[in-house]
């Protein structure tokens, strides 16, 4: 049986757009989503003795591309509670600012409590992917990465009120996916 043949000279003809498609809804960030995707394309490259041809070659770049968008949302979320705190001060003899740095503290973590967080993570990745893809961008834009109301709004062209039913129904798809899926 002869080994599958990949041919990266024609992935970003073939693929980029897809590509971009699939990584725009979930990353929501045209730089990140390029960025992502010549990762994925590098890890091809690099991983191309680890193809064997069990599923398409597309198939196969989507499968790194989750993997990427994975990791990215970790390094995200391991940013978490780390906060600037500029203070001002003036007393009878100083005055100024200082900076501190918060910092969440790991000593509170145990190793079950990571992994636990990790495998959520993870779970919850995949729910978003199976619930409707309009709420599951929404749901991102809104309650991952924080954006305002007004922003998710013009973006998709709703009003507020449809937003938080689009928000609700999300967060219902995913608590019973996770259900299934998880607990």
């Amino acid at each position: 049986m002869s080994k599958p043949k990949l041919d990266p000279t024609k992935w970003v003809d073939k693929y980029s757009d897809y590509l971009f498609n699939y990584t725009i809804v979930r990353v929501n960030d045209r730089e990140v989503a390029n960025d992502l995707i010549s990762e994925t394309f590098l890890a091809g490259l690099k991983s191309m003795n680890n193809f064997k041809g069990q599923a398409s070659e597309r198939t196969w770049l989507i499968s790194i591309l989750k993997r990427k968008i994975i990791d990215y949302y970790r390094k995200i979320n391991s940013q978490k509670g780390k906060a600037e705190v500029r203070v001002n001060y003036s007393d009878d003899y100083n005055s100024g600012d200082w900076l501190e740095e918060q910092v969440a503290d790991n000593f509170d973590r145990t190793a079950e409590d990571e992994m636990e967080n990790t495998e959520l993570g993870l779970a919850i990745l995949e729910c978003l992917d199976q619930i409707n893809e309009k709420h599951a961008a929404i749901f991102k834009m809104k309650t991952i990465e924080g954006a305002d109301t007004e922003a998710v709004c013009n973006e998709f062209n709703i009003t507020p009120s449809n937003l938080w039913v689009i928000i609700h129904r999300a967060r219902t798809a995913l608590a019973e996916c996770l259900e299934k899926n998880w607990f």
